[in-house]
C-alpha cells in the first residue's frame, strides 16, 4: 500500500475497531458478573421469602383449601404466581396465575424451594411479555444492547470523521512533494503554499526558506560565472594586444611589464575564484589561530601601522583564510585609501574587531553593503586601479564561514572603516 492517507486511516479504524472489541469484551464481562450477582441475590431473597412463607402457610396437615387460600392470599400480597406440592409431588394448592402460565407454557421452569416439613414451593419469576425477558435478564441485556449499540455508532462516526482530516493532512504533504519534485527539476521559482499552523506547515514554510537560499545561490553563482567571464576577458585581450606587438616590434621592456601584469592580474583572479569556490564547497578548519601575530604580520608586509592594547588576541578557524581576509582588506585600504592607512585590532565583549582604517574618498552609505558583492566596484574606480573586485566579497565569505562578519562605517574626519568582527576563542 503506498498512499500514506490511507496507511494511516486504515491504522485510525483499526485501532478503533481494537478498542470497541475490547471495550465490548469488558463490558460484556462487567454485565455477565452484574447478572450472576443478581441471580445470586434473588435466589437469596426467594430462600427468605420461602422461610417467611413457610410460618405463614397452614401445616401440612390442614386442610386442603385452607392451605389453597392462605396461598393465594399470599400470591397477591407478593404479587408472584406460587404452587404448593407435597414431599411426594402432588399439587397441594396453586395460584390461577401460575397455572395459566404453566398451561400456556411462558417463561423457565419454576424455582422449587423445599420446606422444612418436605413440601416444596414453585415460584414463577415475573415474566414480562412485551420484551420477553425475566426481570432479572432484562435490564443486563438491554444494556448489553445499548453498549453495543454505543460501540457501533462511535466507531462509525470516528472512522467517518478521521477520513477527511487524515485526507487533509496527507493532501497537504502530496502539495508540499509536488512543490519538491517541481524545485526539483528546475523550476527555482516555485514555493509552496503554507497553510496552517502545525508541523506540515513549518515544513512548508522550511522548504521555502531553503528554496529561497538555493535560488539566492544559483542566482550569485550565474552572477559569480557571468562577471567572472567578463573581468578575464579583459586581461586576456591586453595580452593578445601586447603579444602581437611584441611580435611586431620585437622584445620591449614596455609590452613585457604589460604582460607581466596582466598575468599576476589573471592569477589573483583565479586565485580568489577558487578559494571562493572551496569556502562554498566545505568549512574552514578548526584550530586555534593568533589573530593578533597574524595582524603583526600582514601590517608589517603592507607597511602599514598596527593599534593595539590587546597581549593575547585568538580565535578559532582556518589561519590561511583569516590571512587572506587581512590581507584583502589592507590591500584595499591602500588601493583606495588615500595617504593614511592603519590597522587598529580591539575586543568587544566576546568579539574581537580588525578595523582597517583610511582617509579615502569613503562609501556612499546607499553602497556600503552592495561593496561585498562579487566584481561590484565603486562608480570611477577604474580598472587601472587594481583589483577585480573580488577583494571585499571575499573578506565577507571568509568572515561568515567562520560565524563573523564584516561591515564598512564611515569615519569621522572623512574615509572609511572596514570592520571584521569574528567571535574570540
Amino acid at each position: 500500500m503506498k498512499s500514506l492517507y490511507l496507511r494511516i486511516y486504515l491504522t485510525v479504524v483499526a485501532v478503533l475497531l481494537a478498542f470497541a472489541l475490547i471495550g465490548g469484551w469488558l463490558a460484556h464481562r462487567q454485565i455477565e458478573r452484574e447478572r450472576e450477582q443478581a441471580e445470586q441475590a434473588q435466589d437469596e431473597r426467594l430462600q427468605a421469602m420461602a422461610d417467611l412463607l413457610e410460618r405463614a402457610l397452614p401445616p401440612a396437615d390442614a386442610p386442603a383449601f385452607e392451605q389453597t387460600h392462605a396461598l393465594r392470599r399470599w400470591s397477591l400480597q407478593l404479587r408472584m404466581p406460587l404452587a404448593l406440592e407435597s414431599a411426594t409431588g402432588e399439587r397441594l394448592a396453586s395460584t390461577p396465575r401460575f397455572e395459566r402460565r404453566q398451561e400456556l407454557g411462558e417463561g423457565n421452569p419454576p424455582k422449587v424451594l423445599t420446606l422444612s416439613d418436605g413440601r416444596r414451593l414453585l415460584v414463577l419469576r415475573p415474566w414480562r411479555p412485551r420484551a420477553g425477558l425475566p426481570p432479572v435478564l432484562g435490564p443486563f441485556l438491554e444494556r448489553a444492547h445499548v453498549l453495543g449499540l454505543l460501540f457501533v455508532l462511535l466507531f462509525i462516526g470516528v472512522a467517518l470523521g478521521a477520513y477527511p482530516v487524515v485526507r487533509r493532512l496527507t493532501r497537504r504533504l502530496e502539495t508540499l512533494k509536488r512543490g519538491v519534485e517541481r524545485f526539483g527539476a528546475g523550476e527555482l521559482q516555485h514555493r509552496v503554499a503554507v497553510d496552517g499552523k502545525d508541523e506540515v506547515a513549518a515544513l512548508a514554510q522550511s522548504f521555502n526558506q531553503s528554496a529561497e537560499r538555493v535560488s539566492a545561490l544559483v542566482r550569485a553563482h550565474q552572477s559569480l560565472v557571468a562577471n567572472a567571464s567578463h573581468e578575464l576577458r579583459s586581461p586576456l585581450a591586453r595580452l593578445k594586444m601586447a603579444l602581437a606587438l611584441r611580435d611586431e616590434t620585437g622584445p620591449n621592456p614596455r609590452l613585457d611589464q604589460e604582460v607581466a601584469r596582466n598575468l599576476a592580474e589573471l592569477d589573483g583572479l583565479i586565485e580568489e575564484l577558487l578559494m571562493s569556490a572551496r569556502l562554498e564547497a566545505s568549512a574552514p578548519q578548526r584550530q586555534r589561530v593568533d589573530l593578533l601575530g597574524l595582524a603583526a604580520e600582514e601590517c608589517a608586509q603592507a607597511g602599514l601601522a598596527l593599534e593595539s592594547d590587546l597581549l593575547e588576541a585568538a580565535v578559532q578557524g582556518e589561519e590561511r583564510l583569516l590571512r587572506r581576509a587581512l590581507r584583502n582588506l589592507l590591500e584595499n585600504a591602500k588601493r583606495y585609501g588615500g595617504s593614511e592607512q592603519d590597522l587598529e585590532l580591539c575586543r568587544r565583549g566576546a568579539w574581537l574587531d580588525v578595523r582597517v582604517r583610511d582617509r579615502g574618498p569613503g562609501v556612499p552609505p546607499e553602497l556600503a553593503e552592495r561593496i561585498f558583492e562579487p566584481f561590484f566596484r565603486l562608480p570611477g574606480h577604474a580598472e587601472v586601479a587594481g583589483g577585480v573586485g573580488l577583494g571585499l566579497a571575499l573578506v565577507r565569505q571568509i568572515a561568515l564561514a567562520h560565524q563573523g562578519s564584516v561591515r564598512c562605517e564611515p569615519r569621522p574626519g572623512g574615509g572609511s572603516v572596514f570592520v571584521l568582527s569574528l567571535p574570540a576563542a
